[in-house]
């Protein structure tokens, strides 16, 4: 790996953003385990049961954690995988009824933090031990 694509570890300032991302994640995400299924949701399958307002919504809680990458370095093609990732959401989530199960289990906002994560070459573990 050259020296250039060498992650680095992140500032005691950008770790709270990324635990900021990765906490708005886990809400929209997996706030929620669903007794006996065991399946877990979050804000994004419940606000997707209101036509257009809710997915939008969604949408704009998604590109805040992917302004927050772009404002620690991410590098472009990473990027780009998250929006990609967001843009399935987006149009997975907007088609009625089976939009709201696409949701709960396609998660968009955790995989763009996975994404994150793993560019630094960090846990959600390790980002919830270290201070």
């Amino acid at each position: 790996m050259s020296a250039s694509n060498a992650t680095r570890y992140p500032t005691s300032s950008e770790l709270e953003r990324i635990r900021r991302a990765a906490r708005i994640a886990r809400l929209m995400d997996t706030a929620i385990r669903l007794p006996v299924i065991g399946v877990r949701i979050g804000a994004d399958s419940v606000l997707g049961l209101l036509p257009a307002v809710g997915d939008v919504a969604t949408s704009l809680i998604g590109l805040y954690i992917l302004n927050e990458a772009r404002r620690l370095g991410i590098p472009n093609d990473k990027l780009a995988r998250m929006a990609v990732n967001l843009g399935i959401d987006a149009a997975g989530g907007s088609v009625p009824l089976l939009g709201d199960l696409f949701d709960v289990y396609f998660k968009s906002h955790r995989r763009n933090v996975g994404i994150i994560l793993e560019h630094f070459g960090i846990s959600e573990d390790d980002l919830n031990q270290r201070t």
